[in-house]
């Protein structure tokens, strides 16, 4: 985490109102307590970290804890929320939205709670999406399936029209489940807000599937996705030993960061070779993936491609990028490039090759989630409904170091996470796959 020690929260007001929630400060009863505003996270856990910190005579860089507050701002009874779902799908959206329904009703007592219907979409006047009213009982069963139920979308709406919708609505608390473009979204909302001067709270949940927001130490539903991948991993596997000289190819989803298919790699060890966006490689040369490949079938007779989609980009002729709503480069199909390429090169060769191609990223990303996503998004959503009842505005809620922090919108939305190829995690899939730890040409 880079050295910048403002992470403070933004707050839209003094929270004076007792909350609802009966904790206490006692020590003794077994019973949690509230989190107090002094109560901080160290975002640098290391030893070295620490004595940096001493020697520079610095403090060190904390992040402010999740969790119920004594006094909030808003008072239940006059207060509406809303949420809003954007972006692609990802399992465990419904998860987090009925959790919120739950959590403003039944803890904070909030009767009127609002569904977004298809994404930014839905806060602009143009578009003619009727609100949902949400009731625990409406939400009572989604858990179960993947997708969202209020809909989705992707591209930006005009700020200005959806504060007006939010204004007009009456909306106190808007929570906004989404990635880099939707949070990127939410904070220009708070600008908005903030100039208005109007008293209404913006909450992110960070919400992708690649695992990419930056600073927090994952995103619900990537472990499903990974959890998700790992039996078709296996069966590819089948295809591949299957038949002699059997390759199989399996693209998961993975834009800029390959976390989904290095993690899979490691979570199902008959994956030969993992490609991820972060590492530079080359298919031909003494060097190169190719001859990798090559050896491996000499040795085992099939082999089993991990790859992610915004893997091996460079390999692609230069045309003009193409951009989706959200702004997000569409790659070109790796997966389709290197079964051409692979047989292409093998035929040359007169080897004889059987090569399959699997391509589940869209049934990945509609599964429901996991029992550990699900309580991940259960653990999310009531610390995004605390932290919003308390007044805090144009923050995330994420985990850091195991422990559940508010961090600024802004900071998240920096830059992307990527893996890093010099870590221990990286390290550990080029373990589990046996692959050179380089396949570029000097």
């Amino acid at each position: 985490m880079a050295k910048d020690n403002n992470f403070n929260i933004q707050t839209i007001g003094t929270a004076t109102i007792p909350s609802p929630i009966h904790l206490d400060q006692m020590t003794g009863d077994s019973i949690y307590k509230f989190i107090e505003e002094k109560d901080r996270i160290l975002s640098d856990v290391t030893l070295q970290g620490f004595n940096t910190c001493l020697q520079n005579n610095e403090a060190p860089v904390c992040l402010e804890k999740a969790g119920p507050r004594e006094r909030i701002f808003f008072r239940p009874e006059n207060t509406t929320a809303a949420i809003v779902t954007c972006g692609g799908l990802c399992p465990g959206i419904n998860n987090v939205i009925r959790s919120l329904v739950m959590a403003l009703h039944y803890f904070y007592g909030i009767k009127r709670i609002i569904g977004i219907p298809f994404g930014y979409e839905g806060l602009s006047p143009t578009s003619n999406h009727s609100l949902k009213e949400l009731t625990p009982d409406m939400v009572n069963d989604i858990h179960e399936f993947g997708g969202t139920m209020l809909g989705s979308s992707r591209g930006a709406q005009p700020v200005s029209e959806m504060v007006d919708m939010l204004e007009n609505n009456k909306i106190d608390l808007l929570f906004a489940i989404g990635g880099d473009g939707t949070l990127k979204g939410a904070n220009a909302i708070g600008d908005e807000i903030e100039k208005r001067q109007l008293p209404i709270s913006v909450i992110g949940i960070p919400k992708t599937i690649d695992n990419d927001i930056d600073l927090i130490d994952k995103s619900f539903g990537f472990e499903t996705a990974f959890d998700t991948a790992a039996p078709i991993i296996r069966d590819a596997h089948n295809e591949a030993t299957g038949a002699y000289n059997g390759v199989s190819i399996v693209k998961l989803m993975g834009r800029d960061s390959g976390f989904i298919a290095a993690s899979a790699a490691i979570a199902m060890p008959v994956v030969n070779f993992v490609l991820v966006p972060e590492m530079a490689f080359d298919l031909y040369g003494p060097n190169g993936f190719f001859e990798a490949l090559k050896k491996r079938l000499e040795l085992k007779n099939h082999a089993v491609i991990v790859v992610a989609e915004g893997a091996g980009q460079h390999l692609f002729e230069k045309e003009k990028q193409i951009t989706d709503a959200s702004g997000n480069v569409q790659h070109r199909d790796i997966g389709l490039l290197l079964k051409d390429k692979i047989k292409e090169y093998f035929d040359s060769q007169s080897i004889k090759t059987t090569i399959k191609y699997i391509d589940p990223s869209y049934i990945i990303r509609s599964a429901p989630a996991n029992a550990s996503d699900s309580v991940f998004c259960n653990r999310l959503a009531y610390h995004a409904v605390h932290g919003a009842m308390a007044g805090k505005t144009k923050f995330v809620v994420g985990m850091v170091n195991n422990q559940f922090v508010h961090l600024p919108i802004s900071k998240v939305v920096h830059q992307r996470k990527k893996i890093d190829l010099a870590g221990e995690f990286w390290f550990a899939a080029l373990q589990s796959t046996g692959q050179p730890f380089s396949m570029v040409q000097s």
